[in-house]
């Protein structure tokens, strides 16, 4: 997939909050502000949630 780059202004405290949150997700503060707005999408309707993958078969 490709992605667009973009300059973001933010204010030094939310960089930080997001900064804090990133951590504690283990995720860089790029992956963080991608899941939040992706998340923020699909709970608006805005974004169609994707597929989730088939099951993997049994090994029995």
């Amino acid at each position: 997939m490709t992605r667009k780059n973009f300059p973001l202004r933010i204010s030094p405290q939310l960089y930080a909050a997001l900064e804090r949150w990133a951590a504690d997700d283990l995720r860089s503060v790029n992956a963080q502000i991608e899941y939040l707005l992706t998340r923020a999408a699909r709970d608006e309707g805005r974004l169609k949630p994707t597929p989730e993958p088939p099951p993997e078969p049994s090994q029995d």
